[in-house]
C-alpha cells in the first residue's frame, strides 16, 4: 500500500479542485476567480486538466494542474506542513508538463514557439506558524555567487488559508474552498485521536466519523455523498504515505550513521589507534565486525 502511495499521490484537495469528474473543473474555476478578485473571463469549457506525462516522471505529480484558456498553466499545491522548496518543485512540474505540450522539433525553430504562462499557488492550512500570505522565490535558494542577478526566477504565491473570520479573502470569496477548510478542521479534530502508524480499521472509523459530521453540517454535501468511501481511502493513503516517508528518512539516517562509524573504525585501525575492543567501543560496532575489518585491511 505504501509503495502505491508513492507512485500515485491522491488527496481530497487534488480531487475536489481537479480530479473529480463531476465538479472538479467548476470548483477549480471558482477558486481561480477568487484568487483573481472575482475577475475571470474563462468558462468551465476553457479549463483543461493536464497531468505530467507518467512515462517521464512516474512518481511525481502536482496536486492540481490545469490549462486555462489555452494561455495559462495553473498549478495548485495543498500543504499541511511548511516547505520552502516549493519554487523548485513547481519548476519541475512546469518543465515536465511542457514536455507533453511542446513538440520536440518546435524547440529548434527559428521563430518563437508560444507556451502557456505559469501561475503557481501553495495553499497551507497546517498548525505551524506561518505568514498570512507571501511569495516564495526560487532565487532565495541560489548559492551565493559573483553578485550577478540570477537569470531564472520562479515566484510562488503562498496563502495561509486559515478558517472562519481569520480566513483570507480568497477563502471568503470561494464557497467550495471555505467548505473544504471547515472539513479539514473536522478531519484534524478526529485524526488527533490516532497514533502514528495506526491507519487500518481504527483510521477508517476516524475518517468515517469526520465525513459523517461534515455531512450533518452540510459541508461538501454533494461531493461527500458521492465519494465518501474514496475520501476515507484518500486520507488513509495520505496518513500511511507520510508514515512511510518517515520510515525511509529514519532508515536513511541510520545508514548514514553506520557509514560514518564504519569509516571512523577503518581510519582508527589504519592509524593503529587502539585495540580492536577499544575501537569497537568508540564506534559502536561489534568486536567481531571490527576484527573482520582489521583482517580485510591487513590483506
Amino acid at each position: 500500500m505504501a509503495k502505491e502511495n508513492r507512485e500515485i499521490k491522491s488527496t481530497v484537495f487534488a480531487d475536489l479542485f481537479g480530479g473529480d469528474e463531476t465538479d472538479g473543473r467548476q470548483n477549480f474555476l471558482s477558486l481561480y476567480r477568487a484568487l483573481h478578485g472575482g475577475e475571470c473571463p474563462y468558462t468551465v469549457q476553457q479549463v483543461v486538466r493536464k497531468r505530467i506525462p507518467q512515462a517521464i516522471y512516474r512518481t511525481f505529480s502536482s496536486d492540481v494542474s490545469m490549462i486555462v484558456g489555452g494561455t495559462r498553466i495553473v498549478l495548485l499545491e495543498h500543504q499541511s506542513t511548511l516547505n520552502e522548496n516549493m519554487p523548485l518543485r513547481f519548476l519541475e512540474y512546469y518543465v515536465h508538463l511542457l514536455y507533453g505540450i511542446v513538440p520536440h522539433r518546435a524547440r529548434y525553430r527559428e521563430r518563437v514557439y508560444r507556451i502557456p504562462a505559469p501561475e503557481f499557488y501553495v495553499f497551507y492550512n497546517g498548525e505551524d506558524p506561518a505568514p498570512r500570505e507571501g511569495t516564495l522565490r526560487l532565487s532565495e535558494a541560489y548559492l551565493k555567487g559573483t553578485g550577478t542577478q540570477p537569470q531564472c526566477e520562479v515566484a510562488v504565491k503562498f496563502l495561509n488559508i486559515g478558517t472562519g473570520a481569520e480566513a483570507l479573502p480568497a477563502v471568503q470569496n470561494c464557497g467550495i474552498l471555505k467548505e473544504y477548510c471547515r472539513f479539514m478542521e473536522i478531519v484534524r479534530k478526529h485524526r488527533a485521536r490516532l497514533k502514528e502508524g495506526s491507519f487500518s480499521g481504527k483510521a477508517q472509523g476516524c475518517y468515517g466519523e469526520a465525513v459523517h459530521e461534515a455531512l450533518e453540517e452540510g459541508i461538501l454535501k454533494g461531493y461527500l455523498e458521492r465519494k465518501s468511501t474514496e475520501v476515507i481511502n484518500m486520507f488513509i493513503g495520505e496518513y500511511s504515505y507520510a508514515d512511510d516517508l518517515r520510515e525511509h528518512y529514519n532508515e536513511a539516517m541510520e545508514i548514514g550513521r553506520e557509514q560514518k562509524s564504519l569509516e571512523a573504525a577503518r581510519n582508527l585501525l589504519k592509524m593503529n589507534l587502539g585495540t580492536v575492543e577499544q575501537i569497537a567501543q568508540a564506534t559502536g560496532f561489534p568486536v567481531t565486525e571490527v576484527e573482520e575489518l582489521a583482517a580485510a585491511l591487513a590483506r
